[in-house]
């Protein structure tokens, strides 16, 4: 070997493989700039990974296609309450039997109807139920009875429910008369002193 390889081989020897600044820069970046990426890529995996699987990180649009304000907004109506208190004018005028029926009860009782129900004017079905008497049928109209499902607490109060009641079983030959209102607790003394006197019998006169 000539002096000349044998100074050669010791010279590269000492220096390395990097023998120039652009190998100086390969060997910074994946020495120290790729394993950074990979951490950061490894952070970003982990962290997509725990976000909940029905949503797309910053775009505030799920997977399914639900945005994140429905997302609220059906939640809020689920956790609503489920009764509601409705409050009705006690001196409004009680609706007619009539319209009550034209209302809630004619696509059952009416013409045509539904088979099996008693339709309105049909004294032969209206019959054996008259004999049951009022407070039976209107119990059957609020607690449904059969496939007639519970007609209290909709849009009428029970004592139109009744009115109802009165005008269909009537119309089958029934002589009911129409309900009202209870009278209010507390009326006063005269008037219920006025009634008792009316429907007392007159008084025999004085002999002379």
């Amino acid at each position: 070997m000539s002096d000349d390889a044998h100074y050669q081989a010791t010279e590269d020897a000492h220096t390395g493989p990097i023998k120039n600044p652009k190998q100086l820069l390969l060997a910074v970046f994946f020495s120290f700039i790729a394993p950074i990426l990979i951490i950061v890529g490894l952070v970003s995996y982990v962290t997509s990974a725990n976000q909940p699987s029905g949503e797309v990180q910053g775009s505030g649009m799920s997977l399914y296609g639900v945005t994140a304000e429905e997302r609220d907004r059906e939640l809020a109506d689920r956790l609503k309450k489920v009764g509601s208190i409705e409050i009705r004018d006690a001196n409004r005028q009680l609706a007619a039997g009539e319209a009550v029926f034209k209302a809630q009860c004619v696509a059952c009782h009416g013409a045509p109807g539904i088979p099996g129900a008693p339709h309105l004017d049909d004294a032969a079905a209206w019959g054996p139920r008259i004999g049951q008497g009022y407070a039976t049928l209107l119990e059957h109209a609020l607690k449904g009875k059969g496939a007639m499902p519970p007609q209290g607490g909709g849009d009428f109060e029970d004592v139109e429910i009744g009115r109802a009641v009165v005008y269909l079983a009537n119309s089958g030959g029934a002589k009911f008369p129409v309900p009202d209102r209870p009278a209010a607790a507390g009326a006063p003394e005269a008037a219920a002193s006025d009634a008792a006197a009316a429907a007392a019998p007159a008084s025999a006169p004085a002999k002379q």
